[in-house]
Order: C-alpha cells, then structure tokens, then sequence
C-alpha cells in the first residue's frame, strides 16, 4: 500500500458510476457526465483502448450490448468509435481528451482502465497518464489489474491510484486485491471493493489502517446500507442512489 496521503476528495464526494445513466442516457456518455454534474455528484468511467491508442470512455470490450455493433472495440478507431451512436440515443463514445475537456475540474473522476490478463495495458496506462498530465481537475486511476497501479507507481507516481477488488465478479482478477504480493506490487492509495464483498476482514483491515475504501456497484437500498457502514465513499447509481 502507498504510505502517502490519499487526497480527501476521494472520500468526499459520491460518485455516479458510469455517469448518471437511466433511460435516454447512455452509461459513459457525455450526457450522463452532465447529469451527475447537475447533481454534484462525482464520476466514476471506464477507459477502452482503440486501434490507433487512444484512450476512449467505454466499458465493455465488444461493441454489441452498446451500440448494436459486431466486433471488438479495440479493433475500430477512435473516429470510428465516435462516430458510432449508443443504442437509442443521439450520444456516442467519446474520447478520454473530450470527455477530460467537458469536465474541466468541476468534479473528481475516478478512471477505471480495462485490462485483462496478459493485456498490454502499458500503452492504456500511459495515454490516460499523458492526458491527466496537464488536466487542472481532480482525478484518480483505478483499475482490476495490479499492474495498472503499479505503472503508475514507476511512471506517473504523482496520479492517485487505486486497485479495485472483487470475489464475486468473474473477470480474472477474483481475490487479488487480497494479495500481499499485488498490494505490495501496486501500492494504491485506495482501494474499490465489491460492495458484495465488503465485509470481508481484508476490507476492514484496510479502512481501519487509515487508507480510503471506496465501494461499488451501489444499486439498491440495501446495499447502500451495507456501503455507508463499511466504507468511505460509494460509486453508485440507479435504487442505490440518495
């Protein structure tokens, strides 16, 4: 773990998880960026790669489920990203440098970048950092994979950094968080944690050394309840949100 001071802001706000989405409002998109603003909420996104590396604001690695597209979104430019529309609506993927512009610092971003095991996140890792190097707002990168938090740790050691952590989401990464071996190798300065799996001991230890846990995915009352007693700050949205 990092033995540096995480920045308050990281338990200070709320975070809309994708951007505050519902019908008519795609998750990642800029309108939901817009909405959480209007609430005054903070933004958690996810980070794709693109064929010719750029970093865009998307989730999931095949296009279908979002845009009705075939394919892998790695395998399409960001022009071409962009120019795709989400399902049902006017808005588009969008570009990491566009979204950070809209955003300007009137909220933190919590920045999740997608990995898999074996994936060259490198490249991911250091476009995001090259944007974030110039970016006046408050923000952080996230991600399941330890060594996206360890990259940072060598590379661009001044970014927040966290490492998010699951046992109940089949990814790849299940338990890992656990691992005195990745917490050594990554040394974040928060960590993310299922909400289904917050109560472990692992989590508790955490919070109760004096470093932030965050939680998510906030969806209902119930687990809203189970985030406020057991961690510092929720990312969260629809029934999960106050």
């Amino acid at each position: 773990m990092s033995e540096r001071r995480a920045p308050d802001w990281l338990t200070a706000w709320e975070f809309a998880h994708r951007g505050l989405h519902g019908e008519g409002v795609p998750e990642n998109s800029l309108a939901a960026a817009e909405d959480a603003m209007a609430r005054d909420m903070g933004i958690e996104c996810d980070i794709q790669r693109s064929r010719d590396d750029h970093p865009v604001v998307f989730h999931d690695w095949e296009l279908a489920r979002l845009t009705g597209e075939a394919g892998d979104t790695e395998d399409r430019t960001a022009d071409e990203l962009e120019a795709l529309r989400l399902l049902g609506t006017d808005q588009g993927p969008i570009m990491l440098a566009t979204f950070l512009e809209a955003i300007a610092g009137r909220v933190p971003l919590l920045i999740e970048i997608k990995s898999l095991p074996g994936y060259d996140v490198e490249w991911t890792c250091a476009s995001v950092a090259w944007l974030l190097d110039t970016y006046q707002g408050a923000a952080a990168v996230m991600s399941f994979d330890p060594r996206v938090p360890e990259w940072f740790v060598i590379n661009a050691p001044s970014i927040p950094r966290g490492l998010v952590g699951t046992d109940s989401y089949e990814n790849g990464f299940e338990g890992v968080w656990r691992s005195s071996e990745a917490l050594a190798a990554a040394q974040p300065d928060f960590l993310a944690i299922d909400v289904r799996d917050l109560t472990r001991p692992e989590a508790a230890a955490w919070r109760a050394g004096g470093h932030p846990l965050l939680t998510w995915t906030v969806r209902s009352p119930e687990t809203r309840a189970i985030g406020m007693a057991h961690a510092d700050a929720l990312i969260a949205e629809g029934a999960g949100l106050a």
